[in-house]
C-alpha cells in the first residue's frame, strides 16, 4: 500500500480559482484535500468537474462565504458530519468530517474574528471552543485522525514574518493563541512544526503591499495528527509555486505524506 499525501488548501473562491486547482490537483496528485472559502453554494460545487479530474468529493457550500469540502482521488469519501457537532443552529459553513481512505478528516474554516474586539471576535473563540470539545471526542476514538484547514491562527511570532502590523489582528492574540495550545494540549501533532522546528514556513500571503514578492508570510493553514496517526508522518510541505501562479489564491496548499499502516500478525 502506497504512502497518503493529505492536503490543505484554502482557495478563496472555487468558481474563480478551479483552473488553479485543477492545474495543482494535476501536478502534486494529493490523496486527500481539504478546501476551505469555496464561496459557493452547494448546486454551485463543480463536483462533476473534480469527479473528470479523478477526484470524489463532500462539499458544505454557502453562497458568496465560507464553504469546505473533502475530495478523495479515485474514490468516494463518506460523510460523518456535515458542520460542526454541537453548533446545528450555526448558519455559517465551516466544518466537514468525512471517512477517506482509512483516515476520519474533519476539514476546518475557523472565524477570522475580525476586527477585534467585537461580536466577529466572539463568535471566533465560540467556535474554537466548540471545536476543542469535538476534537476531544475524537481523540477518544482508535481511528487515525487529521483535523486539516484554515485556522486563522498564527501560532507563534516564529510563524509569521513581522508581528509588527499585525498587533491587533485577531489571528495574533493571546485567546486565539491559547486555543490553539488547548487543541495540542490535548495530544495533536501540528505536523509542520514537529517536522520543522525551527524553521520559517508560511503558507500564506495576503495580496497587499507585495507580501508574496518579499515573502512576508503567515502560517496559518495546519494539519494536525492524533497520536494513532502521529507515527507515521513522512513529511509535510507547502506547495507555495501555487501562490505565484495568474489568479491566485492568496494561500498556498499545505500537506502531509503519511506512511502506510502498517500489519501486525
Amino acid at each position: 500500500m502506497p504512502s497518503l499525501k493529505i492536503a490543505t488548501f484554502n482557495v478563496n473562491g472555487i468558481g474563480a480559482r478551479l483552473p488553479n486547482l485543477l492545474r495543482w490537483l494535476e501536478k502534486e496528485r494529493p490523496d486527500i484535500v481539504c478546501l476551505q472559502e469555496l464561496k459557493a453554494a452547494d448546486k454551485a460545487f463543480p463536483a462533476k468537474t473534480l469527479e473528470t479530474a479523478g477526484y470524489g468529493s463532500v462539499h458544505h457550500g454557502q453562497a458568496s462565504w465560507n464553504g469546505v469540502a473533502i475530495l478523495a482521488r479515485d474514490a468516494e469519501p463518506l460523510l460523518i458530519h456535515r458542520g460542526l457537532p454541537g453548533a446545528e443552529d450555526d448558519t455559517q459553513s465551516r466544518y466537514l468530517e468525512a471517512a477517506v481512505l482509512g483516515v476520519v478528516v474533519g476539514c476546518l474554516y475557523l472565524p477570522n474574528g475580525n476586527p477585534q474586539p467585537g461580536p466577529k471576535f466572539d463568535y471566533k473563540l465560540q467556535w474554537f471552543e466548540r471545536l476543542i470539545q469535538h476534537a476531544q471526542r475524537l481523540q477518544a476514538s482508535e481511528h487515525p485522525v487529521v483535523l486539516a484547514g484554515d485556522y486563522n491562527v498564527v501560532p507563534t511570532d516564529l510563524d509569521i514574518y513581522s508581528t509588527r502590523s499585525w498587533l491587533k489582528d485577531a489571528l495574533l492574540q493571546p485567546e486565539s493563541r491559547a486555543c490553539y495550545q488547548k487543541l495540542l494540549e490535548q495530544g495533536w501533532i501540528d505536523s509542520i512544526r514537529h517536522l520543522y522546528p525551527d524553521e520559517r514556513v508560511y503558507t500564506f500571503w495576503d495580496y497587499f503591499r507585495q507580501h508574496w514578492q518579499k515573502n512576508s508570510g503567515l502560517r496559518i493553514d495546519h494539519l494536525l495528527l492524533n497520536p494513532i496517526l502521529a507515527p507515521r508522518l513522512r513529511n509535510a510541505g507547502v506547495d507555495a509555486w501555487v501562490r505565484n501562479e495568474e489568479h491566485a489564491s492568496d494561500h498556498a496548499p499545505v500537506w502531509v505524506e503519511i506512511a502506510p499502516e502498517t500489519r501486525h500478525g
